[in-house]
């Protein structure tokens, strides 16, 4: 066993939410972080996001009397403001079904004018008004043009920007190292066991502070816009480490993925004039948000696409696709405002969106649950707000509940920044308010995860063991057949048994390769079991909830029930292993926006 790594803090991955801890924790003095990622950091998920950062900087309006999808002007100098922070609020509160905590949303809109200008004076590379201001479109959901957008790579850029930062502050990256482990010993965070991927060597990293930024959860569906690396890792290791998930039944399905592939074809498109038609040709969001057409939040499109699949208009020789025509938008403004998508769409669809329309269909895309937090990212253990002592996480793992039932496109890469960063000061206040390195007391911290990942290993070639593959392809259909845009108690329950038969299965299933070093089929193991360990979660939150709110669509409770639901699911592994579900308050201002039926 190899002597433990120490570091004050610990982040496990690498994304804005991750980097931009690090890069402030290092700026604040902390000099000993260390980074784990799964990944290169360069490739984590946030490098993904294409359409925009969500702030209020009031650069761009509609030109008057174009209507509400007109073309965009810059606005003068002492032209009359469009957009406020406040706006920015109650669509983000409407976007969320009325169960985002209205506190938290409301530091993240007030955060994010400044986080935008901290983004250019790091010399962040951003698309450019002709005057020289950060330029704005419009985005599904929001009352005003607030999508401060890179072309269609914000993400990429965001990311890049916060990495170099990193590197220049001195932060140490530990690149494809897997979190297995998180080590707490009397109610205090530790350390965590990690694998090195490359030389499959366990190690015990002992801090002060641990933060997890791990990202989300999407592949535990077939068809998804997430990165293979996005198996929930961090929310699994949290919840067998005593931590509660928060609000886990919410999983929303992004309207524009690639027909059968689920890459996303960003809701630029979109805010960018682009329509949706179904198999007939026909524009059918008029008969679903009349006002916002396809500029409407994320879940109501996609339950509108898949309606029209399901009445048999859908698009293609199997009638289960969509259209997405971008073809009246011109070839000039494609190739400067979506070259990324033009690209992705001749790639993976062989069609150049300048000349006819895309194939696309909903796919599993944005997890609104996670690790519950405070909103200097704090995690908390109970209904209470107790802290979990040296514990912290952000980004799309964390719930600090800003999105609610259903998050707005753009305020995902605004979350990761503005929360990322407020954990970054809060662990180097942690750290300097006299946090101690508490010991590991076990002997041994990686003897159980050596032993984990030895039980999967088929050292007797057992020619009748299982195999981890087909467990984890028939969770994920069984997650998009029984637990997708629209569920109902039928389907849940036959879910939830499914979940169970294929846990039992992974129990005796093995996989072949032996070696050490990269062991990929290792790792799918240890992957799939952390999907089927919150798909668990997901299906009995989603099980309990009897209502529709959201992202959260029951075909047999079609309403939401303000009366009984509104609040949020906190779900404790107990001792069989299997979900406790206990409820939390929303955080609502009763004066100023109460809850109402949600219109667009």
């Amino acid at each position: 066993m190899s002597d433990p790594i120490v570091h004050d803090i610990v982040i496990v991955g690498a994304g804005l939410a991750g980097s931009w801890a690090a890069m402030v924790a290092a700026r604040e003095g902390i000099t000993n972080i260390g980074v784990l990622s799964k990944v290169h950091p360069l490739r984590s998920h946030s490098g993904a996001a294409q359409g925009g950062i969500a702030a209020a900087l009031n650069n761009v309006r509609p030109v008057e009397g174009t209507g509400p999808r007109g073309p965009l002007e810059q606005i003068p100098a002492d032209g009359e403001p469009v957009d406020s922070p406040d706006l920015h609020m109650f669509d983000t509160i409407k976007g969320s079904d009325w169960l985002g905590d209205q506190d938290k949303i409301h530091v993240l809109v007030n955060d994010a004018v400044d986080i935008l200008y901290e983004y250019e004076h790091m010399g962040c590379v951003f698309s450019r008004t002709a005057d020289g201001r950060i330029n704005q479109r419009r985005f599904g959901g929001h009352s005003a043009p607030r999508a401060n957008f890179a072309a269609d790579w914000t993400g990429h850029v965001l990311l890049h920007t916060i990495h170099e930062q990193c590197l220049k502050h001195g932060v140490n990256f530990y690149s494809e190292w897997y979190v297995l482990e998180l080590i707490v010993e009397d109610g205090i965070t530790r350390g965590v066991v990690a694998m090195d991927i490359l030389t499959g060597e366990l190690h015990t990293i002992n801090a002060k502070a641990v933060m997890f930024a791990t990202g989300g959860y999407g592949r535990a569906w077939k068809i998804t816009s997430n990165a293979t690396a996005n198996t929930g890792d961090g929310v699994a290791v949290a919840y067998n480490a005593g931590v509660p998930l928060m609000d886990m039944e919410f999983v929303q399905f992004h309207p524009t993925g690639i027909y059968k592939h689920g890459i996303l074809m960003s809701e630029a498109c979109r805010g960018e004039g682009g329509y949706l038609r179904n198999g007939n040709g026909e524009r059918f969001m008029e008969n679903y948000a009349p006002d916002k057409m396809e500029l409407a939040p994320r879940d109501l499109v996609s339950r509108s696409e898949q309606t029209e699949i399901d009445q048999g208009r859908g698009a293609g020789d199997d009638k289960q696709g969509i259209y997405l025509d971008l073809t009246h938008l011109g070839r000039e403004k494609i190739l400067q405002r979506l070259p990324q998508v033009r690209e992705i769409a001749m790639n993976f669809l062989g069609v150049d969106i300048i000349d006819e329309p895309a194939k696309i269909q909903p796919t599993a895309h944005y997890s609104m649950g996670g690790i519950p937090t405070d909103v200097n990212g704090q995690v908390i253990r109970n209904a209470e707000g107790e802290p979990f002592t040296g514990f912290f996480a952000a980004g799309e793992c964390a719930c600090v509940s800003v999105h609610g039932a259903n998050r707005l496109g753009t305020n995902s890469l605004l979350e990761a920044s503005v929360f990322g960063r407020r954990t970054g000061y809060e662990m180097a206040r942690f750290i300097e308010g006299g946090a101690k390195l508490h010991p590991i007391t076990n002997p041994d911290p990686t003897k159980k995860q050596r032993e984990r990942i030895e039980r999967v290993m088929d050292k007797h070639n057992d020619s009748q063991a299982g195999r981890i593959a087909p467990i984890a392809e028939a969770l994920k259909w069984n997650m998009t057949d029984n637990c997708g845009i629209f569920r109902n108690e039928e389907k849940l329950e036959k879910g939830l048994a499914r979940i169970h038969e294929l846990k039992g299965d992974f129990t005796k299933a093995r996989v072949m390769d032996q070696s050490r070093r990269f062991n990929t089929d290792v790792l799918m193991a240890l992957e799939t079991e952390n999907l089927l360990t919150f798909s668990e979660v997901v299906v009995a939150g989603a099980l309990a909830r009897t209502e529709s709110r959201g992202a959260h669509s029951r075909t047999d409770h079609q309403k939401r029930d303000d009366t009984d639901w509104l609040k949020h699911t906190l779900a404790h592994k107990s001792e069989n292993g299997e979900p406790v579900l206990s409820y939390k308050d929303v955080c609502i201002d009763w004066e100023k926006y109460p809850p109402q039926e949600r219109k667009y």
